[in-house]
């Protein structure tokens, strides 16, 4: 990758409406759409959005209310809709073939499951999804705490990268075997899409809510001109706010920060490499807050759950295997899978384990292969383990480097059938992935 690769953005922003839900229910159309994702002046490219744009609405409500969603499907193929870290029924998890049936060109669905928890998440196609949500099928899901922070602006920052040719498509092979068994598919093209309310002034305090929906990149962030914490991950609020540095992103993870506007000139997002920073997004600064007294940061109230029963835990290991230069990789060209779980590649007929409802398991990932790989569990969250056994962050998606080990803990308290895979789309397609069940 060279300069030249990466469109570098210091005013562009997608237009996303937002939709405060209602009683009414909200029709959410999955359609052809057309982006400007290069600068303007540059050819538009065609994708795939909700309701006329990629990302699609911003869906807000407040926690404890009624999501109520008609999911209208008017692409080519067979679509849903996964909400990416809500703990709801498992009915509306939005899984063909596990939850639901597939939503078939002209057909509809209806989502409704109450927002039980405060939070940054999001939502996109699951199926297909390692082709669906690189076309643009995704949007951001924001549920307000009953008394939110005092902040001048609250916003959505959501990075993506795409691979386009030179006339400014997508460029094809969703399904490539290398790029599969490698780091996925990786763009060429990167941008932290944000659209603030309003001009942004020295001294404002904002809520950023970053959101990773690339397929299969990682994003390191770095962040100028404001100062602050990181106060949630996935969602789930901290228990201390952290430090800015060394934020790190995986594909659907998400990071809630707090800061005060110090630069007089702009607000930057920046993608540090081993050559130089990228400005992924950058927003000038326009004038000074004269009335806000600075304060420290504040801690968010916690959503509720439950404490794992450590004493009394189940204890399982899930290894990932395969990959280039593997001899699973092998296997995979011959029709095997290019990566497994437990040496099993794709969906079976059993479970990985089948959890009583309540039980918690302490889950030891280890990573055998070269790459690394972002687990993602549905309908809950858990504990990321330290060095020391304690409880770290509480996420429903952890970034697990090559080679590394780690612990979580879950309370396994949400009956159904959930999925339990590597968020990079293509190690998903290629065979990372499994399911538990809560009985």
């Amino acid at each position: 990758m060279n300069r030249r690769d990466f469109l570098i953005t210091t005013s562009a922003a997608a237009l996303v409406p937002r939709i405060a839900l209602a009683s009414a229910p909200v029709e959410l159309i999955a359609q052809p759409v057309s982006a400007q994702i290069l600068p303007k002046g540059e050819p538009i490219t065609p994708m795939l959005g909700f309701n006329g744009s990629t990302p699609g609405p911003e869906l807000r409500a407040r926690q404890g209310d009624v999501f109520d969603i008609r999911f209208l499907n008017q692409i080519n193929e067979g679509s849903a809709v996964h909400w990416h870290g809500l703990r709801i029924s498992n009915a509306m998890d939005g899984v063909p073939g596990m939850t639901q049936d597939v939503v078939e060109k002209g057909g509809d669905f209806e989502y409704r499951f109450r927002a039980p928890d405060a939070g940054t998440f999001w939502f996109h196609s699951h199926n297909r999804s390692w082709e669906q949500v690189a076309r643009g099928l995704y949007g951001p899901l924001i549920v307000e705490e009953p008394t939110p922070p005092d902040v001048d602006q609250d916003l959505v920052v959501m990075i993506d990268d795409w691979r386009l040719t030179e006339s400014g498509a997508l460029a094809d092979g969703f399904e490539n075997m290398h790029d599969q068994a490698h780091q996925g598919r990786l763009g060429n093209f990167a941008r932290a899409l944000v659209e603030p309310n309003a001009p942004i002034r020295l001294s404002d305090r904002l809520r950023l809510r970053l959101i990773n929906v690339a397929t299969d990149r990682i994003f390191p962030v770095e962040l100028a001109g404001i100062e602050g914490k990181v106060v949630a991950l996935d969602g789930m609020p901290l228990v201390s706010p952290q430090e800015l540095s060394g934020l790190v992103l995986a594909p659907a993870q998400r990071a809630d920060i707090i800061v005060d506007v110090v630069s007089t000139n702009s607000v930057s997002i920046f993608f540090p490499t081993r050559d130089a920073p990228y400005l992924l997004g950058e927003v000038q600064v326009e004038g000074k807050n004269t009335t806000r007294q600075p304060t420290d940061i504040p801690t968010l109230p916690p959503n509720k759950a439950a404490l794992p029963d450590i004493g009394n835990a189940v204890s399982l290991t899930l290894t990932m295997e395969g990959g280039a230069m593997s001899r699973r990789m092998v296997q995979g060209m011959t029709g095997g899978g290019i990566w497994a779980l437990n040496g099993q590649s794709g969906l079976k007929d059993t479970p990985f384990h089948s959890f009583e409802n309540g039980q918690t398991a302490r889950i030891r990932l280890v990573n055998e292969t070269r790459f690394a790989h972002g687990i993602h569990l549905h309908g809950h969250h858990f504990f990321e383990v330290g060095g020391d056994d304690s409880l770290g962050a509480f996420r429903d998606t952890t970034l697990v480097e090559p080679g590394e080990t780690r612990d979580i803990l879950c309370v396994f308290d949400n009956p159904g059938k959930w999925l339990l895979h590597c968020h990079m789309l293509g190690h998903q397609a290629a065979g990372m992935k499994t399911w538990v069940e809560v009985v």
